[in-house]
């Protein structure tokens, strides 16, 4: 199975990781993973007051500051694991992700707002759900 699992380095990622490992048909040596965290794009004018290449490099440092540590814990258990890191509006990137990328199932932990709380702030699951025809797994 090849299955996108989308970090954002919180404590539901924690929740989400820890969830797999208690499920031997999810974690397995035998299914193929992506871990994707998505970069909120910085606002326009300050991509421009400091360039390319310094917001580049800020992108970079910061996907990797989330990615590094779940790469070293699924290779702590024996999974080895693609990384990958765009730049976006997280919910409407991570839907694109799954379906370009043929994955089997979408797994990511969820903060589980109340419905009042989604209105008023939005919420990337509920975005992911809106947008993703692949099926999506929420750890709570």
């Amino acid at each position: 199975m090849k299955i996108l699992l989308a970090v954002d380095g919180s404590e539901y990622t924690k929740k989400m990781l820890a969830y797999l490992t208690t499920h031997d048909e999810l974690f397995t040596a035998a299914n193929q993973y992506t871990i994707l965290t998505v970069q909120p794009t910085l606002p326009p004018r300050a991509r421009a007051a400091v360039g390319k290449e310094i917001v580049d490099k800020y992108y970079s440092e910061e996907a990797e500051k989330v990615l590094s540590p779940v790469s070293k814990f699924l290779t702590r258990h024996g999974v080895d694991a693609k990384s990958v890191w765009k730049v976006g509006h997280a919910g409407e990137t991570i839907a694109k992700m799954a379906e370009s990328g043929k994955y089997d199932l979408l797994v990511m932990g969820s903060h589980g707002h109340s419905a009042l709380g989604n209105l008023v702030m939005g919420s990337v699951a509920t975005q992911v759900l809106a947008h993703c025809e692949v099926p999506v797994l929420l750890v709570r």
